[in-house]
This record gives C-alpha cells, sequence and structure tokens, in this order.
C-alpha cells in the first residue's frame, strides 16, 4: 500500500496546473496529473514523485473526465489526499445583450465544472476521514464585475458551492476551499486582455491595488498551503488572489 501522500492536479497542462504538480511532487507527494504539459513527466520523476497520467480530462463539465482521475488514483494508490481543479468559461458583455446560449456556457463551464469533481473527488477523503480540495475559481465571483455579469454570476455561485459542501463534510476531516483569482500573468490572461502589449499591460495593472500581476509560482505557492497537509484548520472560504482588486 502507498505510504506517500497521493494528488490529483486535474489540469497539468495550462495555468498553475504545471506549477502545482512539481510543488506537490518537493513536498513529497505522488501524483495523478491531468493532461501534463509536455516535459513535465520527466520534471516530476527527477523530483521523485511517481506520476500517472489521465489523458483527455480537461473539460471538467464532462462526465467522465473528474471519474477518470479518481479511478487512476485509487486503482495505482489506493488514496487520495489532495485535489487541485480549475477551469470554466468566460462570456463577456452585458446582460442584456446576454443569449440563453451564454448562459449555458457558464453554466456548464462554471458550474458543472465545479459540481462533478466535487461529487466524485470528495468520496474517498470522506471514507478516509481526511482530505484537502482546493478549487480555483474567479475573483469576479467576490464582487460586481461590469461587463462579465453571467461569468461573475456564476463564479458566486461556484464558491457559495465550495462553501455549502466544505460545511457539509466538515466534520469528516475534509476541508474544501476556493482561491479566487484575477490579473494573473498566464498566457490566457495576455491574450484575452491584451496586455502582451506594454501600453495595454501598463493600463492594466492601474486596475490593480499593487500595481502589478500575479505570478505562477507564487500562486502556486500560495495554494499550497490549502493542500499540502501543513494547515488543517481552514475550510468553507473563498480567498481573492488579485492583488487587492477584490478587497
Amino acid at each position: 500500500m502507498n505510504e506517500r501522500p497521493v494528488a490529483i492536479v486535474a489540469n497539468a497542462k495550462h495555468y498553475v496546473g504545471p506549477h502545482l504538480a512539481r510543488a506537490f511532487a518537493r513536498a513529497g507527494y505522488d501524483l495523478v496529473v491531468g493532461d501534463p504539459a509536455e516535459g513535465l513527466i520527466e520534471e516530476l520523476d527527477e523530483l521523485g514523485a511517481s506520476s500517472w497520467i489521465a489523458d483527455n480530462v480537461l473539460d471538467l463539465a464532462d462526465p467522465t473526465a473528474a471519474p477518470r482521475l479518481v479511478d487512476i488514483a485509487m486503482d495505482a494508490y489506493a488514496r487520495i489526499d489532495s485535489a487541485v481543479f480549475f477551469g470554466g468559461d468566460i462570456v463577456i458583455g452585458s446582460f442584456m445583450k446576454s443569449s440563453a446560449e451564454d448562459l449555458e456556457r457558464v453554466m456548464r463551464g462554471n458550474i458543472e465544472g465545479v459540481y462533478r469533481p466535487l461529487r466524485v473527488f470528495l468520496p474517498p477523503m470522506i471514507e478516509r476521514g481526511a482530505g484537502q480540495v482546493l478549487v480555483l475559481t474567479s475573483a469576479s465571483g467576490l464582487r460586481v464585475t461590469p461587463g462579465a455579469p453571467l461569468y461573475s454570476a456564476t463564479r458566486a455561485a461556484a464558491n457559495m458551492l465550495v462553501r455549502n459542501v466544505a460545511a457539509e463534510v466538515a466534520g469528516s476531516g475534509v476541508q474544501v476551499n476556493a482561491v479566487g483569482t484575477n490579473f494573473m500573468d498566464f498566457p490566457g490572461f495576455l491574450d484575452a486582455s491584451g496586455a502582451n502589449d506594454p501600453a495595454v499591460r501598463a493600463k492594466i495593472e492601474q486596475q490593480v491595488p499593487m500595481n502589478r500581476l500575479g505570478g505562477m509560482e507564487e500562486f502556486a505557492r500560495f495554494c499550497m498551503a490549502f493542500v499540502d497537509g501543513s494547515s488543517r484548520f481552514q475550510t468553507g472560504q473563498t480567498i481573492g488572489y488579485d492583488g487587492g482588486w477584490s478587497a
């Protein structure tokens, strides 16, 4: 039976996923990684971690994605100690110009994409009487976000789902928390916002109280406090990670 703790990083291809996988490996975890970035498995091997790959699981609203991650973890290690996941679908534009199709997109990506993994990641943890789940959502769910009402509203709903689920399972010893982000320095945000242009980036950074974008390595280190087993007295919280924007 595996004695090392085991973590699921549901998306190890984009955003903070590869950084989190490396952080788990450095912390002594074995891993199940979803659709890992090129070269990541070799890096994890060098860090001493055993890693199993789940392919085609980036869409966590797909009913088959999260169960595949859990099945691999249980078959390979017979335990799950921690899980981190993120995803979602951004829809921008005014409410009065929105469509039913827009609503369906954000409901699927931002609600189903949180419900489904929570529903399957939690039972093995509850059975063991311990575990940590971190859901990466959006800081737009923590404040009014002009120009993105459907996105903001469904992210807020996901944050509330985390709170309710956390309260329901707290007595089992399992923690469920969320981190909502904005103004992060990664290709998706830079491309969507136009911040690859230095002039545009400077204007965007002026919207952030800390006057800069957030980095992936520092974000991964922040997330690890919720999932590395070192802090077990925090649950049901959504923390904004946005340079003070949601304060």
